[in-house]
């Protein structure tokens, strides 16, 4: 029963659709770590330590450049001078550029490379990046178990929220479009934070102790190197607001084309019974090509993001060596100094870059954890009271008081519904399609919650009642069937409310004359099927879907066409059952096809949500009104049949 609600289903992604929020999306993202701070704080710790010991690793690499240049030039100096006593001589020969660029640097006359303290330094240099190397993958490892974490805990939020839904929602909602967000949005977060999040942190870190160490050198060339930083964030926000569009419409089309895929894999039948293949394989490259054209405008404009922050850092770069190779020259700077600058204006420009790079990655993350979002915050049915009632006896009697339902508002389908179902009776609906039989059915059942007055069962209010408490008392059949990939034994055990035997499977399924056709099978009960059924027919799933709801051993029993996809002789067998299950149980039976239900204690016509008529078999008959109708309508329809 899809209810008003189910024209909608093609409708895309139904009403909880709304405007992109980046920021606020990207907040709420983070905020899903807290669970796991101590990890995030442990890892941080890690990360500041490798960070700290690769920025340090530069400056040593500088000191051990310094001493090789200098004991080079100390070579080539007479012995017995000192270090002033050597630039002076230099200066008075007439190079004043060279004195200047001497003073600035540690050199001994006559004294070579000092190899000692170039190999000490090493080792140190050495053990620095190690250092770095070790504390980067505690830092790495932490970041994948926080993450895997904080994935596993939303994927069972998804799961858990998609069980308090209603079923109004999945009525508005394609179902690959849900699955698309269970599935795909949530490994497409898991993937991206991933790849991006340990690596953003890395980048920060990176950043911050670079340029605390490139100022501690050179505060003009640390200036000099910040002057494309502007560039850079301008360059990032302007391609960051043309792509994050783009991300949302290409998951948004992912959803749809699985929504298409998934409806025409399940009715791929029916699409080739009425010869819609041309039609549904246009559908699909409608859809396939307009997600080509929503990854490919994501990808490109995110992906010029990379060349343009090289070409940034390469202007930092040229900025950086000019202003560099001039205080050199000055003696303001040593060339071991200087390549530590170099080496650290590379690693400040090269997680700009990265992060830049990587915005692809979290923009199409943040657009996945969006549209969970957006699922974790659709509007859920009313929860069950804080104190549950129950009755006293489960009984079976069924009251409805002055029920009133709608879809819509404005639009009312069950108006002012009173009646009383003694225990044990079984009760049949007819009526027209769109009546209110299966709606019914359904307020009872909780599914949907009346819009005024009430529903007792055994003198208890279903509004006070937990759902699990209620729906554990009835045993529903309906007309399409669901089996789950497994045995039959297993798929008919699933009606249980506590562990069953063997025995009491086959008993069940003997009481829905299902025992027979399911020993014919290769395996008996232990004949695997998928979840569509494949070998057996239509009616032998209804049978084991009968027998399933024998074996739940309901008070209350509900019938929604279960006999509809079975034969005529098994129809007569399911009837002798369904008199067995039904005796000192109340049974509700909806049927359109009126032969099944004329030994019913009590049979309801609906017409527009009200019951017309209602009484026994030959007493409506004899009324001649709406049921007579019906009736005659289906014996003339038979008797054209025969002819």
């Amino acid at each position: 029963m899809a209810g008003p609600g189910g024209r909608m289903m093609m409708a895309g992604r139904g009403p909880d659709q709304r405007s992109m929020d980046f920021t606020g999306s990207g907040k709420r993202l983070i905020a899903q770590f807290r669970p796991q701070r101590h990890l995030m704080i442990v890892m941080l710790l890690a990360g500041v330590l490798s960070v700290g010991l690769s920025v340090i690793g530069p400056k040593i690499l500088g000191r051990a450049t310094d001493l090789v240049f200098g004991g080079i030039v100390g070579r080539q100096m007479p012995a017995g001078l000192t270090k002033a006593q050597a630039i002076e001589g230099v200066r008075e020969r007439g190079d004043g550029g060279m004195a200047d660029m001497l003073s600035g640097l540690d050199f001994t006359p006559g004294k070579g490379i000092d190899f000692t303290a170039v190999g000490s330094v090493l080792l140190l240099a050495t053990c620095t990046f190690l250092g770095a190397g070790l504390l980067m993958a505690v830092s790495t490892r932490l970041s994948n178990r926080a993450i895997n974490l904080t994935v596993g805990r939303l994927r069972g939020e998804v799961q858990a929220k998609l069980s308090r839904l209603p079923l109004s929602y999945f009525d508005k909602q394609r179902r690959g479009e849900v699955l698309s967000r269970a599935t795909n949005d949530l490994d497409n977060l898991g993937q991206t934070m991933q790849q991006t999040m340990g690596q953003i942190v890395n980048s920060l870190l990176t950043i911050v102790g670079v340029l605390t160490m490139m100022f501690w050198i050179s505060w003009i060339l640390a200036l000099a190197a910040l002057v494309t930083v502007p560039l850079s964030y301008v360059v990032a926000m302007a391609v960051g607001r043309r792509s994050q569009p783009h991300f949302v419409r290409q998951w948004d089309a992912t959803g749809t084309l699985n929504a298409h895929v998934e409806e025409m894999y399940t009715g791929h039948t029916l699409v080739k019974v009425f010869g819609r293949q041309k039609e549904s394989a246009q559908q699909f490259a409608e859809q396939n090509d307009a997600l080509y054209e929503a990854g490919f405008r994501a990808q490109f404009t995110s992906g010029i993001m990379q060349p343009l922050m090289m070409f940034v850092s390469n202007l930092n770069y040229v900025l950086v060596a000019v202003v560099g190779g001039l205080r050199v020259a000055s003696g303001t700077l040593s060339i071991g100094d200087v390549q530590a600058f170099i080496q650290y204006s590379r690693q400040f420009s090269m997680p700009l870059t990265q992060v830049a790079s990587m915005a692809n990655l979290v923009q199409s993350g943040v657009a996945s954890a969006e549209r969970i979002f957006d699922l974790l915050d659709a509007p859920e049915q009313r929860p069950d009271p804080a104190v549950a009632q129950r009755p006293a006896e489960a009984r079976g009697r069924v009251e409805l008081e002055h029920v009133s339902f709608r879809y819509e508002l404005d639009k009312p389908l069950i108006e002012d519904l009173s009646l009383t179902v003694d225990p044990g009776h079984t009760v049949a609906i007819v009526g027209p399609t769109g009546a209110g039989k299966t709606t019914l059915v359904n307020l009872l059942m909780r599914f949907y919650d009346v819009t005024g007055g009430r529903i007792l069962l055994d003198g208890v209010d279903v509004a006070a009642m937990a759902r699990d408490e209620l729906r554990s008392r009835i045993g529903m059949v309906l007309q399409d069937t669901w089996l789950f990939g497994g045995s039959i034994a297993d798929n008919i055990a699933y009606g249980a409310r506590r562990p069953v035997t063997r025995d009491e499977v086959e008993e069940a399924a003997r009481a829905a004359y299902a025992d027979r056709f399911i020993r014919t099978l290769p395996d008996g009960y232990d004949t695997v099927i998928d979840d569509e059924g494949a070998g057996v027919s239509s009616g032998e799933k209804q049978l084991i879907t009968i027998a399933r709801a024998f074996l739940s051993d309901p008070v209350i029993l509900v019938l929604d066409e279960a006999t509809s996809s079975v034969d005529t002789r098994t129809e007569l067998l399911i009837q002798k059952g369904m008199a067995q299950l039904a005796h000192g149980r109340t049974a509700f039976v909806i049927a359109h096809r009126l032969s099944t239900i004329r030994d019913a204690d009590t049979i309801l016509v609906m017409e527009d949500g009200s019951i017309v008529e209602q009484g026994t078999h030959d007493s409506l008959l004899l009324a001649g009104g709406a049921y007579a109708r019906l009736y005659t309508a289906q014996f003339a329809q038979a008797v054209a049949e025969v002819d």
